[in-house]
Protein backbone atom coordinates (compact mmCIF):
# COMPACT_ATOMS: atom_id res chain seq x y z
CA UNK A 1 0.00 0.00 0.00
CA UNK A 2 1.16 3.51 -0.73
CA UNK A 3 1.36 6.34 1.74
CA UNK A 4 -1.80 8.41 1.98
CA UNK A 5 -1.29 12.15 1.72
CA UNK A 6 -3.81 14.70 2.93
CA UNK A 7 -5.73 16.35 0.13
CA UNK A 8 -4.40 19.84 -0.49
CA UNK A 9 -6.76 22.64 -1.49
CA UNK A 10 -6.35 23.87 -5.07
CA UNK A 11 -3.91 26.72 -5.51
CA UNK A 12 -4.53 29.83 -7.57
CA UNK A 13 -1.89 30.77 -10.11
CA UNK A 14 -1.62 34.39 -11.16
CA UNK A 15 0.15 35.33 -14.37
CA UNK A 16 0.88 38.60 -16.08
CA UNK A 17 0.48 38.92 -19.83
CA UNK A 18 1.56 41.98 -21.73
CA UNK A 19 -0.89 43.51 -24.18
CA UNK A 20 1.27 42.63 -27.16
CA UNK A 21 1.52 39.02 -25.97
CA UNK A 22 -2.24 38.89 -25.48
CA UNK A 23 -2.78 40.23 -29.00
CA UNK A 24 -0.40 37.60 -30.40
CA UNK A 25 -2.31 34.87 -28.56
CA UNK A 26 -5.63 36.17 -29.90
CA UNK A 27 -4.24 36.33 -33.44
CA UNK A 28 -2.93 32.78 -33.15
CA UNK A 29 -6.29 31.61 -31.76
CA UNK A 30 -8.13 33.21 -34.69
CA UNK A 31 -5.70 31.71 -37.20
CA UNK A 32 -6.10 28.25 -35.65
CA UNK A 33 -9.90 28.56 -35.66
CA UNK A 34 -9.80 29.42 -39.37
CA UNK A 35 -7.51 26.46 -40.01
CA UNK A 36 -9.84 24.11 -38.13
CA UNK A 37 -12.82 25.42 -40.10
CA UNK A 38 -10.98 24.88 -43.39
CA UNK A 39 -9.95 21.36 -42.39
CA UNK A 40 -13.50 20.52 -41.32
CA UNK A 41 -14.75 21.71 -44.70
CA UNK A 42 -12.16 19.58 -46.51
CA UNK A 43 -13.15 16.59 -44.41
CA UNK A 44 -16.84 17.07 -45.18
CA UNK A 45 -16.08 17.39 -48.90
CA UNK A 46 -13.92 14.25 -48.84
CA UNK A 47 -16.61 12.31 -46.98
CA UNK A 48 -19.29 13.54 -49.40
CA UNK A 49 -17.24 12.47 -52.43
CA UNK A 50 -16.67 9.01 -50.89
CA UNK A 51 -20.39 8.33 -50.47
CA UNK A 52 -22.11 6.59 -53.40
CA UNK A 53 -24.79 8.64 -55.11
CA UNK A 54 -28.36 7.73 -54.16
CA UNK A 55 -30.49 6.72 -57.14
Amino acid sequence: MGTLLPKMPPQTLYVTVRRDELQQLRDERDRLRQQVAALNLQLQQAQASDKPALT
